[in-house]
């Protein structure tokens, strides 16, 4: 007989969550993770630090902002860089430890160790095999690099690398303007590094809303950070005493130098694979390094899952949550889904970002009328009260039947405020449901109910 019913590769948001909703489930089930705590990348080196140093430079930064106008005198901060570091180590402790509560909460096993797939229905870790009637793969991913770029996460770094600086850079360079390079590079401005993202495309955020694009690339100006778009990196050359960064406008390939006191290398991540055995396994991957699966999450090896990072689609926590209870369930012999249309995307900076389902660039591609309705935070109280006017909700709806198809939004708290239409799009609803949900004042939410006003007869406080 096997050891367990399920193990579960990995102990990321994607990992624990699949293995707490196994034994939920009834499932004799273990979990493993090589790292010393659980929570993989997210909670220990990735989202939850890095909100932690968002907070923290945000409070620095309305101490020399706004204290004053609110009658809060004589604070003059400074930045104890060390203090801010422990702080967040903190947060992620916190984190931690809980996740391995739930886990003995959960009578899950955690086997301590690297794991690797010996075939079907066999574990090794750190070379002691274990039985599984199924294996899930949820190992998550990476950092990836640039030729050329050699990263020693002390003064070329990473994420990881960058929430262990010790001391702020006078001068930092972002190699990418997705999701990790504007928040990492927002929190160093705000502490008072110089920086400067270096963008292959010509916008900021691949893939987002245009006009929240040129909304949000505006307001980061205004906050410090400097954009050089449309350049390829060509290099970085390590000195004694700074770096240099080489790179190549697409535009008419001139080339060009910046100094830099640290590079921060986000240009995205590639699912981490290595070691697990998964081609001798028999496990077919796809052209880009990922676990190939079915609509269910199934490999094409009977018992094998993934999910997460290492499978086709967003690298986000909380798909990969998704996709965790989902397969728990069907392994439970359950009707486990994801909706992939519903799944927000975030960015923590100040303001937030926060998008659900089509941008109006896919909605014309695809040919699909739809109308939008459009709402400024300057028209709602209670942000004008806390200094954040800027930025807007924008709701996009189907031009026949109202039907909710995206809802994109730049203001405060926007990670929070677009789950109320993450909720519509669930259930299918219509901008004009959402009009006349009361909601109470004032409250910033009040924003999403002007913007799908502004979908029928029009928006009351605009």
């Amino acid at each position: 007989m096997a050891d367990y019913d399920v193990i579960v590769i990995g102990g990321g948001p994607g990992g624990y969550v699949c293995a707490i909703r196994c034994a939920q489930l009834g499932l004799k089930t273990a979990c493993v993770e090589g790292r010393g705590t659980l929570g993989g990348t997210c909670l220990n080196v990735g989202c939850i630090p890095s909100k932690a140093m968002l907070h923290a430079s945000e409070m620095y930064h309305e101490s020399g902002t706004h204290f004053e106008e609110m009658g809060i005198m004589g604070v003059k901060a400074k930045v104890d860089l060390p203090q801010m570091l422990k702080y967040k180590q903190g947060a992620v402790d916190t984190n931690t430890k809980g996740i391995e509560f739930l886990f003995k909460k959960n009578k899950i096993d955690w086997l301590k160790g690297w794991g690797k797939v010996e075939g079907k229905g066999k574990v090794s870790v750190d070379g002691e095999t274990h039985g599984a009637k199924h294996i899930v793969i949820a190992t998550g991913s990476e950092a990836a690099s640039l030729p050329g770029v050699e990263i020693d996460e002390e003064r070329v770094v990473t994420s990881t690398g960058a929430l262990e600086l010790k001391s702020v850079p006078k001068k930092m360079v972002v190699i990418g303007a997705g999701v990790i390079g504007l928040e990492m590079g927002s929190v160093y401005a705000r502490l008072g590094s110089e920086v400067t993202v270096v963008e292959f495309l010509d916008h900021i955020t691949p893939g987002m809303d245009a006009e929240v694009t040129k909304t949000f690339q505006r307001i980061l100006k205004k906050q410090g950070l400097n954009f050089i778009l449309g350049a390829a990196v060509q290099g970085v050359e390590v000195l004694k005493s700074k770096l240099k960064v080489t790179y190549k406008l697409r535009k008419d390939d001139s080339e060009a130098v910046l100094d830099a006191d640290v590079v921060l290398v986000a240009t995205g991540r590639k699912p981490f694979t290595d070691g697990l055995g998964l081609a001798e396994a028999g496990v077919d991957m796809t052209e880009r390094g990922q676990v190939k699966t079915d609509a269910h999450l199934k490999t094409n090896v009977d018992g094998i899952w993934a999910i997460g990072d290492v499978v086709v689609g967003p690298m986000l926590a909380h798909k990969a949550e998704d996709e965790g209870m989902a397969v728990a369930e069907r392994i439970a012999g359950q009707a486990g889904h994801v909706n992939y249309d519903v799944i927000p995307g975030v960015i923590y900076t100040s303001p937030e970002v926060a998008t659900v389902g089509k941008t109006e660039e896919e909605l014309k591609e695809a040919g699909r009328a739809y109308k939008v309705g459009k709402f400024p935070f300057m028209g709602n109280a209670r942000a004008k009260a806390h200094f954040q006017g800027e930025g807007f909700v924008k709701i996009l709806a189907d031009a026949a039947t109202d039907r909710i198809l995206g809802a994109h939004v730049i203001g405060p708290f926007a990670g929070d405020l677009i789950h109320e239409v993450c909720v519509a799009m669930e259930f299918g609803a219509a901008a004009e449901d959402l009009a006349r949900t009361c909601h109470a004042h004032p409250t910033f939410s009040e924003a999403m109910r002007e913007a799908a006003l502004a979908c029928g007869d029009g928006a009351i406080h605009a």
